[in-house]
C-alpha cells in the first residue's frame, strides 16, 4: 500500500535504484518489527515515511567520511564550480518549464550525497538550517552552503540536460 510513495521519498537520499531499494526494504523492515510502537497519533503514513527519512541520516551520518561537505571542502565530483562566495539565492523566477518529477529525481540523484541530502530536508522535510546541523552533525553554515549549491547544481543539470537557460546571470 505504502510502496510507491516511500520508494519515492528513498529515491530522492540515494543515488541510484539499488541504494534506495536496500534503505526501503530496511524501512519496511523496520516498521514491521515495531508495529507495536505506532500509537495512532498522527497518520500512518507519516510514521512510514519519518522511518524512511530517519534510516536515510542515519545512513548519511555512518557514511559521512566518504562524502563531500562543503563549507569543509570546495570540490565537487562531476561539477565545474570554483565559486567560494555563499550564495544566497532568491526565489522569484517565473519562468515555467515542463520539466517531470522523473527529470528532478534524476538531476537530484546525480548531487554528491551531502548536497542531496540536505536537499531533502529542507525541501521535502521542511527540516531548519538549525534542525538539519543536528541531525547530520554539521554545522549551520555547510547546511546552507550545501543546500544553495545543491539548487544551482539541479538548475545546471536540468538546463543541461534538456537544452534550457536556467541557469541565473549572477551564478
Amino acid at each position: 500500500m505504502f510502496y510507491g510513495k516511500m520508494k519515492s521519498v528513498c529515491m530522492r537520499y540515494t543515488r541510484d535504484n539499488d541504494q534506495a531499494m536496500d534503505v526501503l526494504q530496511e524501512g519496511f523492515v523496520k516498521v514491521f518489527n515495531n508495529l507495536d510502537r505506532y500509537t495512532g497519533v498522527g497518520s500512518f503514513e507519516g510514521w512510514i515515511r519519518r522511518i524512511m527519512v530517519n534510516l536515510s541520516i542515519d545512513r548519511f551520518r555512518k557514511l559521512k567520511h566518504d562524502f563531500v561537505l562543503l563549507g569543509e571542502n570546495d570540490n565537487l565530483e562531476n561539477w565545474d564550480i570554483h565559486s567560494n562566495e555563499q550564495e544566497e539565492e532568491k526565489d522569484g523566477d517565473d519562468a515555467i518549464y515542463d520539466i517531470t518529477p522523473e527529470q528532478i529525481i534524476d538531476a537530484m540523484q546525480q548531487l554528491s550525497p551531502a548536497y542531496r541530502t540536505v536537499f531533502n530536508l529542507y525541501v521535502f522535510e521542511n527540516y531548519s538550517h538549525q534542525d538539519i546541523a543536528e541531525a547530520l552533525e554539521i554545522s549551520v553554515g555547510t547546511s546552507k552552503s550545501n543546500y544553495a549549491k545543491a539548487r544551482k547544481n539541479i538548475r545546471k543539470l536540468l538546463s543541461k540536460s534538456l537544452n534550457l537557460n536556467l541557469t541565473r546571470e549572477n551564478e
